[in-house]
């Protein structure tokens, strides 16, 4: 990023659905991020909950790492891409001590966190993640803080940890929410009652920004939350009337939600710029990319939106007790039931909650055709 550039004027709002974009930047401008903090759930988790948990077991990762590789996907993320896109290599989880090189940033995220701390467990249908956004920042306040004492021993410390400087000139990337709308429904509650607790987790999520602002960050990358209203798991297990899905095969009630807090996320980014006088913040429309790639499939290359390409059956290929490479045991022989689809690249959905690598690549493309970020 020049140094003589004027923050204010990089604020930026991303309309990628709309096909339109308020940048107050040049086109020609590049910025160039040293290292990428990302905070998020299971749609940017590199392998934080493997590393706490157990490892997201075979076939994810196969048809990229050919390998299981801390991804609930057949490859790689969103945030994968943006890294690449930026130069830089693959984010290794924060909580992931094996092999992991941390010069380059870091990863918080880990799968099934939400914005505001939930009171149940993974165990539970409907469980949710112990590290909740406030967890992450904690994290990242330790990080910051320690890999400086330790990178000033030098040696291989040096190279395996980012500069100080890093740390002001980085980008922050926020893909987190989608679970705090999800996890109203496996509640039980209303779409109403859903709507009035979502100014809360949003204070919650003003805080962390700012806090991460408070910590030295400038440059930060919000996404929207997605069509949740559009996911397997969520149509198969909170199932609609008729009346109540659209043309797409997506529940109408949950994609309101949805919609009510994006509106909100995208009053709150307002705010902060404001407030926030050397940030630059950008608001990214991931919702209306998804529904698009959903709703019309066939215009994009895709043949499966609502299907789940790797699971056990109903109208959805989702069985939430029998998942993704989930095996039973028949006349005392495993056998795998949670069989992934022959050809992925054509499924948007993976496992009934989260997206497929091509549908990652295919929404991750739809945002950087419209902003250069470098």
């Amino acid at each position: 990023m020049p140094q003589n550039m004027n923050l204010n004027t990089l604020w930026v709002v991303l309309y990628v659905g709309l096909g339109s974009i308020t940048n107050s930047v040049a086109g020609s401008r590049q910025c160039h991020f040293p290292a990428v903090f990302n905070f998020g759930d299971s749609n940017s988790d590199t392998g934080g909950l493997s590393a706490a948990f157990g490892q997201a077991g075979p076939p994810h990762g196969e048809s990229y790492f050919h390998h299981p590789a801390g991804r609930y996907c057949d490859g790689r993320l969103i945030v994968d891409f943006i890294a690449k896109k930026l130069g830089l290599p693959y984010l290794s989880a924060y909580l992931d001590s094996v092999g992991s090189n941390y010069s380059h940033g870091a990863n918080f995220a880990t799968a099934g966190s939400t914005i505001r701390p939930q009171n149940t467990t993974l165990h539970q249908i409907g469980g949710f993640s112990p590290f909740s956004l406030d967890v992450q920042f904690n994290q990242y306040s330790d990080f910051q803080r320690r890999t400086q004492f330790f990178r000033n021993k030098g040696g291989v410390y040096k190279t395996l940890l980012p500069k100080a400087e890093d740390f002001s000139q980085a980008l922050y990337t926020f893909d987190i929410g989608q679970n705090d709308l999800a996890s109203g429904y496996f509640r039980n509650m209303s779409t109403d009652q859903v709507k009035a607790y979502v100014p809360d987790v949003l204070a919650q999520f003003k805080n962390t920004i700012k806090y991460a602002y408070d910590h030295g960050g400038r440059y930060f990358w919000v996404h929207n939350t997605g069509p949740v209203g559009c996911l397997p798991y969520i149509l198969d297990l909170h199932p609609l009337k008729p009346s109540l899905v659209d043309k797409a095969g997506c529940g109408i009630p949950y994609n309101e939600v949805a919609k009510f807090f994006n509106r909100e996320l995208k009053e709150l980014v307002v705010q902060l710029r404001k407030e926030l006088h050397l940030a630059a913040i950008t608001y990214v429309d991931v919702y209306s990319v998804k529904y698009s790639l959903i709703s019309h499939p066939k215009k994009h290359g895709f043949k499966e939106p609502l299907r789940a390409c790797c699971g056990h059956g109903g109208k959805y290929n989702y069985n939430v007790h029998i998942g993704c490479g989930a095996k039973i045991k028949i006349n005392g022989k495993e056998i795998l039931v949670g069989k992934p689809c022959k050809d992925p690249s054509v499924w948007v959905n993976w496992d009934g909650v989260h997206y497929t690598q091509a549908a990652n690549k295919w929404v991750f493309d739809q945002i950087f055709e419209h902003f250069e970020l470098e």
